[in-house]
């Protein structure tokens, strides 16, 4: 498990690189996994279905 802080932090440099250029070394932000295993680490929730994974990502990175 992650804290709270650190799941903030990390999403907060998902939004960085977004904003400034749509993708980090991990690759593009529409077929990152990194946002959805940060949430798994902070709640131990998995995030499967389609809808629901472009809505959370949505909500990450606006």
């Amino acid at each position: 498990m992650i804290s709270k802080e650190t799941l903030q932090k990390e999403i907060s440099i998902c939004r960085k690189h977004h904003q400034k250029q749509g993708f980090c070394a991990w690759g593009k932000c529409e077929n990152c996994g990194v946002p959805l295993l940060l949430q798994k680490l902070y709640k131990a929730e998995v995030i499967e279905e389609k809808e629901a994974v472009e809505k959370f990502k949505a909500a990450i990175l606006k």
